[in-house]
């Protein structure tokens, strides 16, 4: 099979500086993400914010992302996926210094919002992965961003917790010691981007046509009506619907059910990230390889549908700790399956608007998600969002059935007559 046009496709074991750049770019959004989703409420509580304007605090982040991961796509597309990524991080380093900054309620939105402009650009990051890997590598590609992901759900609130800890030992200030672990993520991405600036290359050839622009609806509605692509848009779409719903109501469950505090949910959250970790950054990389994407997506929403349903029933931590154990297992599986097969679904010079699309669809999932998810666990049972959640990824096992022999199968190197290729 030959190179698409307009791209720059290598090995990934031939240069590693440019996976460790998106790699960085990819954990330093969540990161920052995870390190100040702790201190929102607190320091909005202390800018005189109500709880209807902390929760739009803590969901505008997902909005912005969802209008502006196709924005960010297209413009990869036509310029390039270096400019794109090197404009994000500095902007990232802007918005985290706003955030330190902010001493009233309409510049902490302005950062909040600046932050989800700037972290939107993870389709270009997903487009990068796309372009310097051939299609065998697609998903192994997909499964680092999702190690990122991991890392950053993992770390952020911890340093989050441990920065604000030290801030209160170098002054009185309340303010100071909310706004101090800022400071650090935007020195972060200041560094990454030193690094990028350096050490990132361009993908894109010159020649590669540029698409027509489309506005943000017919952009989604285009790639909904592809054959195979748009059904996988709408698995990840309710991957990370049920994730979200998950997410928002399983410290209430927890705490209601099993009287846990910030301490012991921090340590289960931690397990989760680990977990992740392990499945994105090893199984993923050595199942693929054996038994394809189709069938680890297949089996990935099996094992979400298992833990989200089994989180209901739960009646001990170790039953509870083995439906999160299925779970982490399970997201870790369908997320690089899903966005890899999309990748190789897609012409070459389509991937930044065909993945911005799919993160934006999946942005959109955080924004429903908590607001269905909290609803629920208030009006109705503490089960129903976890049965609900279960209910999602069960649709999306079936859409997968019904599609399954039109999802591409490049990474699968081992076949019963193919003896095992050397990576």
């Amino acid at each position: 099979m030959g190179v698409p046009k307009g791209r720059v496709m290598i090995k990934m074991t031939e240069n590693k500086k440019p996976l460790i750049v998106i790699f960085m770019t990819v954990f330093i959004y969540l990161l920052g993400f995870g390190i100040v989703i702790p201190i929102i409420p607190i320091l909005g509580t202390q800018l005189g914010a109500s709880a209807l304007e902390t929760g739009l605090l803590l969901s505008i982040y997902s909005l912005m992302q969802f209008i502006f991961s196709p924005f960010w796509g297209r413009l990869s597309d036509r310029y390039g996926r270096r400019p794109i990524l090197l404009i994000c991080l500095a902007g990232e380093v802007f918005s985290y210094l706003l955030f330190a900054q902010a001493t009233n309620l309409p510049i902490l939105f302005a950062a909040r919002m600046f932050s989800g402009f700037f972290g939107a650009s993870i389709s270009t990051a997903s487009a990068y992965i796309s372009d310097i890997t051939p299609p065998d590598e697609r998903s192994k590609g997909m499964a680092l961003i999702g190690a990122a992901f991991g890392l950053g759900f993992l770390f952020g609130p911890a340093i989050g917790g441990a920065l604000t800890v030290w801030a209160t030992h170098m002054s009185k200030n309340p303010h100071f010691q909310m706004s101090f672990s800022s400071y650090w993520v935007s020195g972060i991405c200041l560094v990454t981007f030193i690094f990028a600036y350096f050490n990132l290359k361009e993908t894109l050839s010159k020649t590669t046509e540029p698409q027509e622009k489309k506005n943000r609806f017919a952009q989604i509605a285009k790639y909904f009506k592809m054959e195979t692509v748009g059904p996988l848009i709408f698995i990840f779409f309710l991957a990370s619907l049920a994730m979200s719903t998950m997410e928002a109501t399983l410290i209430l469950l927890v705490k209601d059910k099993f009287g846990w505090g910030i301490k012991e949910v921090s340590f289960g959250f931690a397990y989760v990230g680990i977990i992740m970790i392990f499945t994105q950054g090893f199984l993923v990389r050595r199942l693929i390889p054996r038994y394809g994407e189709k069938q680890v997506l297949r089996f990935g929403l099996i094992l979400m549908t298992m833990g989200l349903c089994g989180i209901a029933i739960a009646e001990s931590i170790f039953v509870l700790a083995l439906t999160q154990t299925l779970l982490a297992i399970g997201i870790g599986f369908t997320n690089p399956s899903t966005l890899g097969s999309i990748s190789l679904l897609v012409d070459a010079k389509e991937q930044g608007a065909a993945l911005g699309t799919t993160q934006g669809m999946s942005s959109l999932g955080r924004i429903i998600g908590p607001a269905v998810g909290g609803a629920l666990y208030g009006a109705w049972t503490i089960q129903s969002p976890f049965i609900l959640a279960g209910f999602m990824t069960l649709i999306g096992l079936f859409v997968v059935i019904t599609i399954f022999h039109s999802i591409p199968n490049a990474g699968q190197k081992i076949s019963k007559t193919e003896p095992k290729r050397a990576e």
